[in-house]
């Protein structure tokens, strides 16, 4: 027997809501609508669904719009059956049924990310730690205290002592062999980067070898440096090195190619920098086609650094993407609706009603509350006096009749400018609600159980009151 889902909804929303789960075609199953006696579906209470909901409810469960800010788990309670927030656009709702969007896991990858602190040693260990604690806040696995060539690093021993005592995995990126003995005796899990000549280093450490080719891009030197760590019995990784854009791309991306069909079984390293630091593009592109390489080639080792501003996020980046192609790998599909942690300009839906359905809505409305939203014509911002359609957000000032409210004058400024910029890069606008960037940048955060407080326009309309 199909499930029978009952959706929650208000006045202005409900012939929009059975406008799309009609045009749905076959959903799975049997559904209905309740209009619970609000103007706004998201406005709903906690109190008003428990006082206006019949009991018992006809239905396996029921569904609230996703912007509608109540206890969940108490209202199951309340009637016996789940309640669960869905898309928080009603257009969603065919692909949040239909597609992966509710069973969608990216819980978890097979790539390990090491974020080099490539100043390690201008700081002093403080420094380091606390860079440390944010790099693994932002998914790094392993902390690797880079070292400058030529710059003395006094206190390597004990930046790798604090940051083993403050349970990190830690590497020691240096050409100079001094230091990578004096990181491999402080106690460093991993050493990079070692070649055919340089392996005896790990052994007399104990910490796992990154090999590199010696001379660069020399696969055979790589080749037999990873004969002799395991010979010796010695943990290795091997990175063939990735270059950049313009200077043997192409032919470092045959390596390893070349380097996997050699050895189908050999941990391999890829550090990314050379293409996200060295290519004025957004980094997230970069590193979702970066990534994609990676998880077709089974490199399960990722070195990254952020040091340009452009790049500020990439550790981010780099775990959303190790997660996306994980789950898109293992549904054996393409790296498309896992999420948008790597959409940060553009959305692949932004503008979810045509201008004729905003227009159709818009007439509903018999109050003087601004509404705005955003389609493929431009900002739309309407209430009972009138419906204005414009493409930039300063000309619509003249038609509001706010000019002697400064409170609501600037709060439909800043929403309005907010509006444009979704309408002009094609990102989804929510009248309330941030823009979303992906992973670029981190989203307020909310409580799904509570209202959200009252601003500051409306605070201080409220106090001149």
């Amino acid at each position: 027997m199909a499930d029978r889902i009952l959706f929650l909804t208000g006045h202005l929303a409900r012939t929009r809501l059975e406008a799309v789960l009609a045009g749905a075609g076959n959903l799975g199953f049997e559904w209905s609508v309740c209009d619970v006696g609000v103007k706004v579906a998201a406005l709903m209470t906690e109190a008003i669904i428990t006082r206006r909901l019949k009991r018992p409810v006809d239905a396996d469960r029921v569904i609230l719009p996703g912007r509608c800010r109540v206890d969940l788990a108490r209202l199951a309670k309340s009637f016996e059956v789940p309640f669960e927030r869905g898309p928080d656009e009603l257009k969603d709702l065919p692909a949040y049924f239909g597609g992966r969007g509710r069973s969608l896991d990216l819980s978890r990858h097979d790539m390990r990310i090491f974020a080099e602190i490539v100043d390690a040693s201008a700081l002093p260990v403080d420094q380091i730690l606390d860079r440390a604690t944010a790099m693994r806040a932002a998914g790094a696995d392993v902390i690797d205290v880079g070292c400058r060539p030529d710059t003395p690093f006094p206190h390597l021993e004990d930046a790798v002592g604090a940051l083993r005592a403050n349970g990190f995995a830690v590497s020691v990126d240096s050409a100079a062999t001094d230091e990578l003995q004096r990181g491999g005796a402080a106690g460093a899990d991993f050493l990079l980067s070692l070649t055919e000549h340089t392996l005896e280093i790990a052994a007399d450490t104990g910490a796992a070898a990154i090999l590199i080719p010696a001379p660069h891009a020399d696969m055979a030197s790589l080749l037999r440096a990873a004969e002799a760590a395991e010979r010796r019995g010695i943990p290795a990784i091997l990175d063939p090195v990735i270059d950049p854009i313009h200077f043997g791309f192409m032919a470092s991306l045959r390596r390893y190619a070349e380097l996997r069909r050699a050895l189908p079984q050999a941990e391999i390293l890829m550090g990314t920098g050379n293409l996200t630091e060295l290519t004025d593009a957004d980094s997230a592109g970069v590193t979702a086609m970066l990534l994609g390489i990676c998880s077709e080639l089974s490199v399960r080792n990722l070195l990254v650094v952020q040091v340009s501003p452009h790049t500020r996020r990439t550790i981010q980046e780099h775990d959303a993407a190790r997660r996306i192609m994980f789950a898109a790998r293992a549904d054996a599909g393409l790296p498309k609706d896992y999420g948008d942690a790597l959409l940060a300009l553009h959305d692949r839906r932004p503008f979810p009603n045509t201008p004729r359905e905003i227009a159709e809505f818009a007439a509903q409305v018999k109050d003087d509350n601004f509404r705005i939203e955003v389609a493929e014509d431009g900002i739309h911002v309407y209430s009972r006096n009138g419906h204005h359609v414009a493409r930039d957000a300063m000309s619509l000032y003249p038609k509001l009749g706010v000019a002697t409210d400064g409170a609501h004058a600037f709060y439909l400024g800043t929403e309005l400018m907010k509006a444009e910029i979704a309408w002009r890069l094609g990102k989804r606008y929510a009248q309330d609600s941030a823009l979303a960037w992906g992973c670029a940048a981190d989203r307020p955060s909310e409580d799904p159980t509570r209202p959200s407080a009252a601003g500051p326009t409306l605070q201080s309309r409220a106090s001149e009151r």
